[in-house]
C-alpha cells in the first residue's frame, strides 16, 4: 500500500466528510512514524501519573484504616494532581504536535516524508513560542468549554422545566417537547464552543509555516478561520467517537478480567481498587491519548492548507515563491497583506527543490 502524499491531495474544497477521509488515509500512510512522534511527551507524563498515584497511596495509608478525612484527602490530592499532570501533558503534546506540523505541510504539498528527527528539530527551534501558544490553547479552550458547558446545563435545565410545566396535560407531549428544546440547546452550547475553539486552530501551523509570533498567529489563526466550524466540529466528534471505540476495546477486557479478580468499582473506597487496576487504566487512557493526537494535528493541517488555498490562493503563492523566493520584508510600520508560503527558505538539495515542476503546481490533482 502506497503512502498517501501531496501528489495525491487535490484542490476541490474540503467538507467534513472528505476531512476526515484524508486524515485517515494519511495516518494509515504514516501510522507508525506518527506513533513515535506522539509517544515520548505521553510516556513521560504517563510515568509521573503512575508516579503520583502510587505517592497518594503510600501518604495515605491505602489498604489500611483510614478515616474520613484521610480519604477526602487522597481524593483531592490524587484529583488535584491528575488534573495538573493532565494539562501539562496536554501542553507537552500540543507542542510536539505543533512542531509536526510544518514537516506534515511540506508532506501533503510536496511529498517529503515524515520524520522523528524533523518534527523534534523543529520543535526545538520554537520550543517557547510553541509552549506559550500550547498554554495558551489548552487553557483558553479549558475555561471557555467548562463556562459553556455550565452555561447551556442551566439554560437546558431551565428551558425543560419551563415546557414540563407548560405541557403538563399531555406527558408524551411534555417529553418530546423537552427533548426537542434539550437538543437545540445541545446544539447551540457545541456551535458556541466551536466558534470560539475554531479561532485557536491553526495557530501552531501558523508559527511554523508562515514563521510568526504567538500573539500574531493568534490574529492570524482567527482571520484564517471563519466558515469552519462545521468541519471543525465534524473532526472533532470524529476524533472523540474513535478515541472511545479504542478505549472500550482496551477496558472492556480490564473491566472484565477485574470483575473477576472480585474488584468493587461501585463501591467509591480506593481502599478497595487495587493498584494494578489503577496503573492499567491510566495506561490505556494515555495509549488512547497516542492515537489520538496525531489524527487532530493531521485534520488541522489539512484545514490550514484548504483555507489558504481556497481563500488566499495558496497554490499560486507557493509557485511564485519556487521561482520568486520568499517575500521582500517591509518596514513594521507599513501593513503587508502577504504572508510567505513558508517561511524559511528550502536547501538547494531538498526534494522539494529538485521537483519544481511539480512545486510550481503543487504536484496537485
Amino acid at each position: 500500500m502506497s503512502k498517501e502524499t501531496g501528489h495525491d491531495f487535490n484542490l476541490t474544497p474540503l467538507g467534513a466528510g472528505d476531512l476526515i477521509d484524508r486524515a485517515v488515509r494519511f495516518y494509515r500512510g504514516n501510522f507508525w512514524t506518527f506513533i513515535w512522534i506522539a509517544t515520548p511527551p505521553v510516556v513521560i507524563g504517563t510515568l509521573i501519573s503512575v508516579g503520583w498515584t502510587m505517592l497518594g497511596r503510600q501518604l495515605f495509608s491505602v489498604g489500611s484504616a483510614r478515616s474520613a478525612d484521610e480519604l477526602v484527602g487522597y481524593y483531592l490530592f490524587t484529583w488535584l494532581g491528575g488534573v495538573l499532570i493532565l494539562l501539562a501533558e496536554m501542553v507537552a503534546t500540543l507542542t510536539v504536535m505543533g512542531g509536526a506540523s510544518r514537516n506534515f505541510v511540506r508532506h501533503i504539498l510536496f511529498g517529503e516524508p515524515i520524520g522523528f528527527r524533523e518534527t523534534y528539530k523543529n520543535t526545538r527551534r520554537r520550543l517557547g513560542g510553541l509552549l506559550v501558544a500550547s498554554t495558551l490553547i489548552t487553557l483558553l479552550l479549558g475555561i471557555t468549554g467548562f463556562i459553556i458547558f455550565y452555561l447551556g446545563l442551566f439554560v437546558g435545565a431551565i428551558v425543560v422545566m419551563t415546557a414540563i410545566a407548560a405541557f403538563s396535560f399531555s406527558s408524551f407531549v411534555s417529553l418530546i417537547v423537552s427533548l426537542a428544546l434539550s437538543s437545540a440547546v445541545l446544539f447551540g452550547s457545541l456551535w458556541l464552543f466551536f466558534l470560539v475553539a475554531s479561532r485557536f486552530a491553526y495557530i501552531p501551523q501558523v508559527m511554523m509555516v508562515e514563521g510568526l509570533g504567538v500573539f500574531a498567529a493568534l490574529g492570524r489563526s482567527a482571520s484564517l478561520a471563519s466558515g469552519n466550524i462545521r468541519r471543525l466540529a465534524g473532526l472533532f466528534i470524529f476524533t472523540i467517537v474513535a478515541t472511545n471505540s479504542a478505549l472500550a476495546l482496551l477496558y472492556i477486557p480490564l473491566g472484565w478480567y477485574a470483575w473477576i479478580s472480585g474488584v468493587e468499582f461501585f463501591a467509591f473506597n480506593a481502599d478497595t481498587i487495587p493498584a494494578w487496576y489503577e496503573i492499567a487504566s491510566r495506561f490505556i487512557w494515555q495509549t488512547s491519548l497516542i492515537l489520538l493526537m496525531p489524527t487532530w494535528m493531521i485534520g488541522l493541517c489539512l484545514l490550514y492548507v484548504d483555507e489558504r488555498v481556497r481563500h488566499e490562493g495558496y497554490d499560486i503563492e507557493l509557485m511564485a515563491a519556487a521561482r520568486l523566493g520568499e517575500i521582500p520584508a517591509v518596514p513594521q510600520e507599513f501593513f503587508n497583506p502577504l504572508h510567505p508560503a513558508l517561511a524559511e527558505r528550502q536547501p538547494q538539495n531538498s526534494p522539494a527543490r529538485k521537483k519544481n515542476s511539480s512545486t510550481t503546481t503543487l504536484g496537485l490533482k
